[in-house]
């Protein structure tokens, strides 16, 4: 969608201190972050579907976005007007830096639960939701739904286990 092409304002099912116009928000020069065209589009959806989750988080100390970048983008793409943004104050500008970092690297730090996402994945396909909303691609998920196992975490004493060399389980 492009900047001629407005749509409606996308519902904000999150907290946030105030509206602002998209083309007065200021990326942070110094945010180390990219954003694939892709991801970009994938993120426009979910927010045209879902509607704002989270806000454009901005400093009030610089007046920089310091987590919404993508977010931002997203709104840009489907050529919304406003965006919510959530105002932080922050001690110093070490104290932006470091947020504007650790938003992004927190998350790559995470593992993720093949099994458990295969799962989850296999209950939303049901035909009633485009499973590009939960940011995964096509090919994407025919790779996931064919590679992981049944989850069987749960179903399994803790206590039990089994012996590598005969298969018996003690």
């Amino acid at each position: 969608m492009s900047q001629n092409n407005k749509m409606k304002q996308p519902e904000i099912n999150c907290s946030y201190d105030e509206l602002r116009a998209a083309i007065t928000l200021q990326p942070h020069p110094r945010n180390p972050n990219t954003h694939s065209d892709e991801q970009i589009k994938l993120l426009a959806k979910i927010i045209q579907h879902q509607g704002w989750r989270n806000p454009v988080v901005v400093s009030k100390l610089s007046g920089f976005i310091v987590a919404g970048h993508g977010r931002l983008k997203a709104a840009e793409l489907l050529g919304l007007d406003e965006v919510p943004v959530d105002l932080q104050d922050f001690k110093t500008e070490a104290d932006e830096l470091a947020h504007l970092v650790a938003d992004n690297r927190i998350a790559e730090l995470s593992e993720i639960n093949r099994a458990k996402l295969a799962d989850a994945i296999a209950e939303l396909d049901t035909g009633e939701i485009n499973l590009e909303l939960t940011g995964f691609k096509k090919p994407d998920l025919d790779e996931l739904m064919t590679a992981a196992p049944p989850d069987t975490s749960d179903s399994l004493d803790e206590k039990t286990k089994t012996c590598p060399h005969c298969g018996k389980v003690i």
